[in-house]
């Protein structure tokens, strides 16, 4: 045993020996511990940072006079903000349901003697879309009095109706000006938050099922990508792809346009780098303590490698956003005039001051100079000494050129201060793309290769893709200066036109073992035409004939398969044309479950509410229309019989055969004091009833957006019940008995229902 570990050891048997009137003193000395400073066990953060200070105030980003105001920001925690989802039908019920609900309640509320403001909207976020209160997240989560809200929050967040997001982190996607049809890349996406604002400009028409547009969202962190995953999943679209990559190599993708291989160029890139964070010491207060100027001066390089590959992979006309959570020079202005310069004019700032009315921010410096962690400055690249040369890189420092620095137009970037709206620190550039990268420039040919153009490449209609980061990507690192695209398209083909391809197989064999880099992730199988499993799902719910079949994809190549998603057709198009060039974490979204024992049945296959949504429009058969009394009775009773259900329900589903329906709620414009948004559910036809397939917290969702508050107490015992089904009395329990049993034989079991059936088991 080691002279460490003895010591360890030693130090527990006397803390073991200690004599109980020690624990006693210990105990009774808890309290002078906790005022004098400690809370929980850990001792309170000083938020105090002299280095930090002076560095800023030697920079002046913040105005004459406002320093005091802006140190007193930072110290304050940070008020809680939440952004409802506005692509969703649902969005103004939602809003509708706080305004008259929820925040009537807390007025004239204090905690902790705190008055709590009611919330109030952005006054610059669209629509009133977004709230903000003085709460913070700790008060929140642990209050009695606000236990409610805290319920609505976190429910309606699951949901994906409502993201907690910080105000400033809303600021990007909007600048971005993303529209339906726009391919978009998220460089740098987890935990989320933004990636789910770009869905929600796809989807910003909800007639519309497949927007032309999608969102190609990336991390370098394996399990960060998992987290990314669960955040777009909350919003149901066909049109989101996770990958994994590192962000400044990030793979260039190839798509089938005519027959003919074209390199993927975006409309729009949001580039929300890693930073130093300094900008969310109101929320890490780690950072007070851990703050130097050494993490900007490590970070510079990777965020400027970051941005010009997103300048790289953007469409001429196209629009990039930059973004940091720090206030620093070094990782904001200075990455944007490298890039400017470097660009030699294809790259220019936008000017967007007058995008978001409301908003209050500072322009861009036009000036800064650089610090070491010990405090020593340098204005220019040429006072820097050779032994900091590793450290410090003359990217870091402000053109010397006056000329070409004021045709920078650094003034139009935007530094959001904490003091000037109670927000976080921020930092935000929009960039818009003239022309091609110098270095992307076609020259003439090298000698020696061919002059003719290759042949058109038919792709497979079922052709192939995903997963490892070699081959046509390595190829792309070793490209010089001078290479074009057109060469770059003719090796990628050549390189993969060589290996090996399985018919509508996109990515590695089902082996999901964690391997150095993540795991290993399920293939993406596109479904053949002459597949046998799609006639019987076909005829059942007697699909429209534009349903896109072809989109329909599952996650194994072997065995029956048991989840059926879906893409879009633009996504379907990068999958099958970039099998060695990227690792896919997820895409696509559920829209049918296989039944165990559906053989009995017409069809194997029922519908899973994650994408009813996408799948409603082209379903011509099993649609019930329901009552908004029938809804509550649906949503709150596990298995209601036919004859429980409104009369016109009860004629539409007496006739119908046991499987999967859909269940449609249209709102009635000349009752406007009901639920105004209309609501289609998964439901299950029995032999004498009808239930539904509904996650737990979408049901709770659709109980509010009615009235009905789900009573705290039976929730955490695993019901639904509401204040209206506690008062009134369930059926006899040998008639509920009866139906289940029937029922047990007609539904899928409990192991195909995935998902949907999270909390089905609701009370009668």
């Amino acid at each position: 045993m080691g002279r460490r570990a003895r010591s360890r050891r030693l130090q527990q048997q006397q803390q073991q020996r200690r004599r109980p009137e020690d624990a006693e003193v210990g105990a009774e000395g808890s309290g002078k511990r906790n005022d004098a400073g400690w809370e929980g066990g850990y001792p309170e953060i000083v938020k105090e940072n002299k280095l930090f200070e002076h560095y800023y105030q030697e920079l002046k980003i913040v105005p004459e006079g406002e320093w005091d105001q802006f140190m007193e920001a930072l110290r304050e925690p940070l008020p809680a903000t939440l952004r409802i989802t506005g692509y969703k039908s649902h969005a103004k019920e939602i809003l509708h349901c706080l305004k008259s609900k929820y925040f009537k309640e807390l007025e004239d509320l204090e905690v902790d003697g705190q008055k709590v403001e009611v919330p109030q909207p952005l006054s610059w976020y669209p629509e009133e879309l977004a709230w903000h209160t003085n709460l913070s997240r700790k008060i929140l989560r642990k209050s009695p009095q606000l236990e409610k809200f805290h319920q609505f929050l976190v429910s309606e967040t699951e949901s994906g109706n409502i993201s907690r997001q910080e105000a400033v982190s809303m600021i990007p996607p909007l600048l971005l000006n993303a529209h339906p049809h726009h391919k978009i890349l998220d460089m740098c996406a987890a935990p989320g938050s933004k990636t789910t604002q770009l869905i929600e400009m796809l989807h910003a028409d909800m007639n519309v099922p497949f927007p032309e547009g999608f969102v190609i969202a990336n991390d370098v962190d394996n399990k960060r990508c998992y987290l990314l995953v669960h955040q777009a999943k909350r919003l149901s679209s066909p049109c989101i792809m996770v990958v994994n990559h590192d962000a400044s190599c990030i793979p260039r993708l190839m798509i089938d346009v005519n027959g003919r291989k074209e390199v993927l160029f975006y409309d729009r890139i949001l580039c929300d780098v890693p930073c130093s964070g300094d900008g969310t010491m109101r929320k890490n207060i780690d950072v007070w303590k851990k703050w130097t100027t050494l993490n900007s001066l490590q970070l510079h390089g990777l965020q400027l490698r970051i941005a010009t590959r997103g300048a790289e992979q953007l469409v001429e006309g196209g629009r990039m956003v930059y973004s940091t959570c720090s206030l620093n020079p070094i990782e904001d202005e200075a990455v944007i005039a490298s890039l400017l310069e470097k660009s030699e004019g294809a790259l220019e700032l936008a000017d967007v001051s007058s995008e978001l009315p409301g908003l209050k921010w500072m322009p861009g410096l036009t000036q800064w100079k650089v610090m070491t962690k010990d405090g020593q400055w340098f204005a220019e690249w040429d006072e820097v000494p050779h032994s900091r040369h590793t450290q410090i890189r003359p990217t870091m420092f402000p053109p010397k050129d006056s000329e070409k620095l004021q045709a920078m137009h650094l003034e139009r970037c935007l530094r959001i201060l904490p003091h000037h709206q109670n927000t976080g620190g921020f930092f935000v550039a929009v960039l818009v793309k003239k022309s091609s990268m110098p270095w992307n420039k076609r020259p003439p040919k090298l000698q020696g290769e061919s002059a003719k153009p290759r042949d058109s490449v038919q792709s497979n209609p079922a052709g192939p893709m995903v997963e490892k980061a070699e081959g046509p990507a390595e190829l792309e690192r070793k490209l010089v200066t001078g290479i074009g695209d057109a060469e770059i398209i003719e090796r990628t083909e050549d390189l993969e036109n060589n290996g090996n391809k399985k018919d509508g197989v996109c990515g590695p064999p089902p082996s999901k073992k964690m391997k150095l880099f993540g795991f290993k992730e399920d293939p993406f199988v596109f479904i053949p035409e002459d597949d046998p499993l799609f006639p019987p799902i076909q005829k059942f719910y007697a699909l429209d004939p534009s349903f896109p079949r072809m989109n329909l994809l599952t996650r194994t190549t072997e065995g029956k398969k048991r989840q059926l998603y879906m893409v879009s057709k633009e996504l379907r198009n990068v999958l099958l044309n970039n099998s060695e060039r990227m690792k896919v974490i997820n895409t696509g979204i559920k829209v049918w479950c296989r039944n165990n024992s559906g053989e009995e049945f017409d069809c194997a296959f029922r519908l899973a509410q994650e994408g009813i949504y996408t799948l409603y429009p082209f379903i011509n058969s099993r649609i019930i229309t329901v009552s908004l009394e029938d809804v509550k009775i649906l949503l709150t009773q596990e298995n209601p019989f036919l004859r429980k259900l409104s009369s016109e329900t009860y004629s539409q589903a007496k006739d119908l055969a046991k499987g999967s329906v859909v269940l449609k709620y249209e709102p009635d414009p000349t009752k406007p004091d009901t639920l105004q948004c209309p609501i289609v559910l998964c439901g299950w036809r029995g032999k004498a009833s009808i239930r539904t397939f509904v996650p737990k917290n979408e049901r709770l969702h659709y109980l509010r957006m009615m009235g009905l508050e789900v009573l705290a107490e039976k929730r955490k015992e695993g019901t639904a019940m509401t204040d209206e089904s506690a008062a009134s009395s369930g059926p006899p329990e040998d008639e509920v008995g009866t139906d289940q049993s029937a029922e047990q034989a007609a539904s899928p079991d409990a192991a195909s229902m995935g998902s949907d059936s999270a909390g089905a088991a609701l009370p009668r």
